[in-house]
């Protein structure tokens, strides 16, 4: 399983139910690493969506604890024990998990590549990403050069869990 998410240089992805920042690569890169695949996000990341919309040309999981909260395009589950349980139809390759805080968090143990875009500048954040580099169990496997933004400095990392 994957997941793919952008931080800050203090492993912040969030402030108030949007992200830090849009980068145009990013969001690429975004795209086309997830067109065709699963995701899996929360509610709150889903309604940070352009029109609360699921995302078009992939398998939307969504996991929130109201029972009676239901979207069109969407598989919504109640529990992480549902959603690993439907996972399992997928190939593990072709699950990414995509937000936000308490979703990486609870998703990341059954992770074994994670997609970080590391930004390099501190935001008002008020939702983090566990920061992989203090885990013994994660190691970087491929970086980009330097990427610049108008005056954002950002590199796209790969880390993968050691066997």
């Amino acid at each position: 399983m994957n997941l793919i998410v952008a931080v800050d240089k203090n492993w912040g992805i969030g402030c108030r139910n949007k992200l830090l920042v849009s980068i145009p690569a990013d969001m690429k890169f975004f795209r086309e690493t997830t067109s065709g695949k699963v995701v899996v996000m929360g509610r709150k990341t889903l309604e940070s969506f352009p029109n609360g919309l699921p995302l078009k040309n992939r398998t939307n999981i969504v996991l929130t604890k109201n029972p009676n909260y239901h979207v069109k395009g969407a598989i919504v589950l109640h529990s992480p024990e549902e959603v690993l349980e439907e996972l399992k139809k997928y190939e593990d390759d072709d699950i990414y998990i995509i937000g936000g805080e308490s979703i990486y968090r609870q998703f990341l143990p059954y992770c074994s590549v994670a997609h970080v875009t590391k930004i390099d500048h501190a935001y008002e954040a008020d939702a983090h990403f566990p920061n992989l580099d203090e885990k013994k169990e994660w190691r970087i496997t491929a970086d980009s050069e330097e990427q610049t933004y108008f005056d954002l400095e950002y590199t796209f990392l790969k880390y993968e869990r050691k066997e």
